[in-house]
């Protein structure tokens, strides 16, 4: 029983990045018995991750019960937008205010990270990275209800750069948040404003593109690919339980 709870996150995590990193296409079914046996995993835990992906709106539940890839319209996409956009200032202000040293180092480190991937990994892999370091500066802001919230929007706007958005090199981000990363250093919170909201526009821009035909791929290869990724981290975390 003490491995149940690492499997669920471990099935969630395969995935959500899979979604995340464009390789389930929005459309995409997920058959529950499919999923449970390529993430080797009981249908009950592929539907509780199934559960978490469709509150965070990566996924939608399906007419006849079997969930597919959700496909959020332009409409939609725009009020994702929007509501990032403001809560994301918001994250700004927080972590002015509560700046240390230690969240530079952070930040810094999950930078080195963005810059290794871009040399070494196809973009939607940077793509994640780069989404992931908002999710950790709303981590710094140290509201855990904003935290949470944001990493939703977050993920729901690589959902629509997979649907709409186009490629791009992902050095002009590792730069936007470099600059961010200088002006909390100094406190400056205008400065800093102003470069959350040229980055977030520029985002915007991307993901608004015209829609990309869907890759035809067995689920289960896609899926192969992200088990063992995403088993390493519920390990770990059992390590350090």
């Amino acid at each position: 029983m003490k491995d149940e709870p690492s499997k669920s996150e471990a099935a969630y995590l395969a995935i959500k990045h899979a979604v995340i990193e464009q390789a389930l296409t929005p459309g995409t079914k997920l058959p529950e018995d499919m999923l449970a046996t390529h993430l080797h995993v009981s249908r009950t835990l592929v539907r509780e991750a199934l559960s978490r992906l469709i509150s965070e709106g990566l996924v939608e539940a399906g007419r006849k019960r079997t969930a597919t890839v959700a496909q959020p319209s332009r409409a939609e996409a725009q009020n994702v937008f929007e509501a990032r956009a403001c809560m994301e200032r918001e994250v700004v202000r927080l972590v002015i205010a509560r700046w240390t040293p230690a969240m530079g180092a952070a930040l810094e480190g999950h930078v080195r990270s963005e810059e290794e991937a871009a040399r070494t990994q196809p973009p939607p892999v940077c793509a994640r990275l780069a989404g992931e370091f908002h999710i950790r500066l709303a981590h710094l802001a140290g509201n855990p209800v904003i935290e949470r919230y944001l990493s939703e929007l977050v993920s729901r706007c690589s959902l629509i750069l997979a649907i709409y958005g186009n490629t791009h090199s992902p050095q002009c981000g590792i730069d936007e948040h470099k600059a961010l990363i200088e002006a909390f250093r100094r406190g400056d919170a205008r400065t800093a404003l102003r470069l959350m909201d040229a980055h977030l526009h520029s985002v915007q821009e991307r993901a608004l593109m015209p829609e990309k035909k869907p890759v035809d791929e067995d689920l289960g290869s896609i899926l192969g690919r992200y088990v063992a990724g995403a088993a390493a981290p519920a390990r770990r975390g059992r390590r350090s339980a």
